[in-house]
């Protein structure tokens, strides 16, 4: 008898470099999406949150944008993304 997985509701927040959010807004968007598909998480929303200053310097950088996402996944597959994150060159955190 197989058991079905429940996928449950998920929040992300992702920050990116500000110059690159204007520069290609949609490819910063599908790589997200990208990272998320592979999780084989389904997307519920994705938007654009905030544009502030850092508090600190991150590889440089002293504004990021926040991209706020909502995605149903198996629990099993959140550390897999949070690992696609860390090694993508396009998401600073």
């Amino acid at each position: 008898m197989k058991t079905a997985t429940k996928n449950k509701l998920y929040e992300g927040m992702f920050l990116v470099d500000s110059a690159q959010t204007g520069a290609d807004w949609e490819g910063v968007i599908a790589a997200i999406k990208t990272i998320l598909r592979k999780a084989e998480a389904e997307i519920v929303s994705i938007r654009k949150w905030d544009d502030r200053r850092l508090a600190y310097d991150i590889n440089g950088k002293n504004r990021g944008t926040y991209i706020l996402c909502y995605f149903k996944a198996d629990g099993g597959k959140i550390q897999g993304i949070e690992k696609a994150v860390q090694l993508s060159e396009q998401i600073m955190r």
